[in-house]
């Protein structure tokens, strides 16, 4: 029987993202965020450094399962930025029956995304490799590690599901804790599984996709636990759990923009993949080095901007413009700041992060450069970022994805191909930054729309 207007108890005070000074509201709904995913940045890092202690052909073998990764967190976080949109929208308007029914539905729509891939897991892996490269042994170990990632990937959607129900009423102190938890449970069982420590096996990169998918199946558990005990404006309930198709389709109208925005980033990767292993698998390498180590700039940026996405989306729903405005000022001040911190660290510190993965000279040689001409395009990344998530927390998830296109398939992809038949792969990298350029404009254009269309009509009347 389906919960009914009536079912779900009024709360009773107004939630802190319609009232607390937007500076500090941002602030203390973006910090929880920004140090789990620094936290989970390092992971990621620390991940890629035991990995590559194993050799250089382990650490491409994890690098080349980037994509298929992605496409597999895209449709996690893709989902979770529908879920939280509608759901802080709803509690905006008080409407506390959609804010349950978009609860709920994020948990059938979390199974639902885990087993089509457990079918990609069990079938489609080792072809997904075969057609990057002919190296065996990297097809070999990269296969058992995605098969691992892919089939026990409920822990990944579950516990993204609860941070975001969680992030959505403005508890971004639990979330945070969500993912120490995980975060620090695969640093734990990294060395031990892949070295063989303790007297366990060693696993090598099955190891460490197996010490991945424990953080983050304990992390689910301990997500459902804090909703269940703490998250009192959405109740969960497991006779819930079922299709509510005007939920879907508002989570989704969302969201889909974000998975696909998101997948765009695989097809890229797959793409760069592609035209660099031409060079040597070497440069896969450094490429994969560079995705894992700027993940500690621009995690804490998308911290940011999970804080960022509910307040706006409450206070849409609130009809408060002058707050949105605010959010969005101070959203772009400080993802800025952050992205200048990231140059400062790509362009004095090259080879002092290429070092941490065991790199070898050659790697060194092509790293350096690598790592400084792209850290170029965070100069503008910072503000295109912030607009994307104003655009998908006001329900305009399409212009985000327009975005997305526009800078990696139209403009990045073709860009590097052509730079690449110059024979030097040091050129390859220019094309980060001429595809940020063209990112700055187009997000440029569509925030003077939404601003004028969404926000300007629901500032307050001046004297």
């Amino acid at each position: 029987m389906d919960l009914t207007e009536k079912d779900i108890p009024p709360v009773p005070q107004e939630n802190k993202m319609g009232v607390m000074p937007v500076n500090k509201l941002l602030l203390t709904m973006s910090i929880p965020i920004m140090i789990s995913m620094l936290v989970q940045a390092l992971y990621n890092i620390v991940d890629s450094i035991f990995v590559a202690q194993i050799s250089e052909n382990a650490l491409t073998a994890v690098s080349l399962a980037f994509p298929m990764q992605n496409l597999l967190i895209a449709v996690g976080v893709g989902t979770g930025v529908g879920v939280n949109a509608l759901l802080s929208k709803s509690l905006g308007e008080k409407n506390f029956f959609m804010a349950n029914k978009a609860a709920n539905n994020s948990i059938f729509l979390g199974i639902v995304s885990w087993l089509v891939f457990v079918v990609i897991g069990i079938f489609f892996t080792k072809a997904f490799y075969l057609f990057q490269t002919d190296v065996a042994d990297i097809v070999e170990q990269g296969t058992i590690y995605l098969q691992i990632c892919c089939i026990f990937s409920f822990g990944i959607f579950g516990q993204i599901f609860t941070e975001r129900l969680l992030q959505a009423t403005g508890k971004t102190g639990l979330s945070m804790v969500i993912q120490l938890v995980g975060a620090f449970i695969n640093l734990i069982l990294d060395p031990i599984l892949i070295f063989g420590w303790f007297g366990l096996p060693a696993m090598g990169v099955a190891g460490a996709a197996i010490a991945t998918v424990l953080g983050q199946i304990l992390s689910m558990i301990l997500g459902f636990y804090l909703n269940i005990k703490y998250n009192k404006e959405i109740e969960l309930k497991v006779k819930e759990i079922k299709p509510y198709m005007p939920a879907i389709k508002r989570i989704y109208s969302v969201g889909v923009p974000s998975i696909i925005m998101s997948s765009v980033g695989s097809v890229m990767t797959f793409g760069m993949n592609k035209i660099l292993i031409a060079f040597s698998t070497t440069a896969t390498a450094v490429f994969g080095v560079y995705f894992k180590v700027q993940s500690f700039i621009f995690m804490p940026v998308f911290g940011l901007n999970n804080g960022l996405v509910p307040i706006m989306a409450y206070n849409y729903g609130a009809k408060r413009g002058d707050r949105m405005m605010e959010t969005l000022k101070y959203g772009i001040i400080y993802a800025t700041a952050l992205m200048l911190l990231g140059i400062a660290v790509f362009q004095l510190f090259p080879g002092l992060l290429l070092s941490m993965f065991n790199a070898s000279t050659q790697m060194i040689d092509i790293g350096i450069p690598c790592l400084r001409i792209i850290s170029i395009s965070f100069l503008f990344a910072g503000f295109c970022i912030v607009c994307g998530s104003v655009f998908q927390a006001l329900g305009n998830g399409f212009l985000s994805l327009w975005v997305s296109i526009g800078r990696q398939l139209v403009v990045l992809l073709p860009a590097a191909f052509l730079l690449a038949q110059l024979g030097n792969v040091d050129y390859v990298w220019w094309s980060f930054p001429i595809a940020e350029i063209a990112s700055l404009t187009l997000s440029s254009i569509f925030l003077k729309k939404i601003i004028k269309e969404k926000i300007t009509p629901l500032m307050p009347d001046k004297p």
